[in-house]
């Protein structure tokens, strides 16, 4: 019935070439019966349905024709890899560019457009170089800094505004030209956009503009040093600790705020993942006591909580003041607590991570305190007595936790 069904509408289509309505109706079928199914997809590839629709996108003068069968392309692709690889050419890019330049091209082409982009790209290697290598790419950041202006950061209905969608859209896409596999050519290129990112950052805290940002950040930076310098140069990482600030000032009235501050603390994560040296710039804004204030929360799920612990991890590593932040926040018996709690692997190596991070650093402070007793010049001895008694505080209790690291270390080596 399906075989049937689809070559009947693909003859529909060939012979109402004077009647877009009709057109256009025959295209929602064929996508309604093609959606979330590989076998239709791969059937009406092979009976040149495809390619037809295609053609059909390059060669209407309708636009509600052109739209619907883009829209129906990427439903076909996104359902059946075989026809993503049939599709994927320079070619199709090519043709797409136009769509997204031309003048009198509407808002909703643009989107079924860049639709398409985004399921010949997913999970497609020669689709992010085709995607580059067109020049498309270049297009999609342009639409992402120009698609919304700043008046209508303040979205009163996301869901009916073509405009956001489209915004909402090339994020997407570009996230998927960076990511999945990683293309580092393509990071390269999408870091462009870093100054216009944080501007908005700056400017809205609104989930609908914040999430697809951070999502696009988190997989440009993500294990890519030389973009990670780079954000972090134009005082990204610097926005990224303010809003997570608001957001957490905000989080005790709103459930949407503390989730929302979960997805900028894993992007902030991605922004020191490879460098943790970098993390001495969040020691200004306090943000390991903001994560720990954030992992109190009890309605966090297991995914959530090892985001926040790797985050304040990566914070600890090899930063002074970030480690001696986790100590007066009693971050210490948290992390034990979490160690001896959970039963999820991934919880319990994220938190072994960051006790390791504090064992190492609990043995260093012991040193500096003593070689800070026997190296001082007059002028500089009130200041390091001043830092003794702060420390000395924080390391008594370290050494009590640093104790019960070695029990629970000797424990599971057991």
């Amino acid at each position: 019935d399906m075989k049937t069904d689809l070559n009947l509408l693909l003859e529909c289509l060939k012979y109402q070439m004077d009647c877009p309505l009709s057109q256009k109706e025959a295209l929602i079928t064929i996508y309604s019966i093609c959606q979330q199914n590989s076998e239709a997809s791969e059937y009406f590839r092979e009976i040149g349905g495809l390619m037809f629709i295609n053609d059909l996108a390059k060669s209407s003068v309708h636009c509600i024709v052109k739209e619907a069968a883009l829209f129906t392309l990427g439903i076909i692709i996104e359902s059946n890899v075989y026809c993503q690889q049939t599709l994927c050419t320079s070619a199709l890019f090519e043709d797409l560019v136009l769509f997204l330049i031309k003048k009198d091209s509407g808002v909703n082409l643009k989107r079924m457009s860049v639709y398409v982009i985004l399921v010949l790209v997913s999970n497609n290697k020669d689709g992010q170089t085709y995607v580059r290598d067109t020049g498309c790419i270049s297009l999609l950041l342009q639409l992402f800094r120009t698609t919304l202006s700043t008046s209508e950061k303040n979205l009163s209905d996301e869901d009916t505004d073509p405009c956001y969608q489209l915004w909402s859209s090339v994020c997407s896409t570009l996230c998927a030209c960076v990511n999945n596999p990683q293309n580092e050519d393509n990071q390269n290129i999408c870091c462009s956009v870093f100054p216009c990112a944080k501007e908005w950052l700056e400017s809205c805290t609104k989930p609908e503009i914040v999430r697809p940002i951070c999502s696009f950040l988190g997989l440009t930076v993500a294990n890519n040093s030389y973009v990670q310098k780079y954000f972090v140069s134009i005082g990204g990482l610097d926005t990224l600790a303010k809003v997570l600030l608001e957001l957490m000032h905000d989080s005790c009235l709103s459930h949407s705020s503390m989730k929302l501050a979960v997805v900028v603390a894993k992007t902030l994560d991605a922004c020191i993942a490879n460098n943790s040296a970098m993390g001495v710039v969040l020691a200004k804004y306090h943000t390991v006591s903001e994560l720990l204030k954030l992992l109190s929360n009890e309605t966090l799920i297991t995914g959530e909580k090892i985001s926040i612990i790797l985050t304040i991890g990566h914070c600890t590593e090899v930063c002074e003041e970030n480690q001696c932040e986790l100590l007066q926040n009693n971050g210490l018996p948290l992390m034990i607590q979490v160690l001896t709690e959970s039963q999820d692997e991934e919880l319990i190596k994220a938190a072994t991570f960051v006790l390791q991070n504090c064992k190492q650093m609990t043995e260093q402070l012991s040193l500096k305190l003593h070689d800070n007793s026997l190296n001082v010049n007059n002028s500089e001895e009130l200041d390091v007595q001043v830092r003794k008694r702060c420390l000395q505080d924080y390391w008594k209790k370290a050494k009590e936790i640093l104790h019960r690291i070695n029990l629970i270390e000797k424990e599971h080596d057991e």
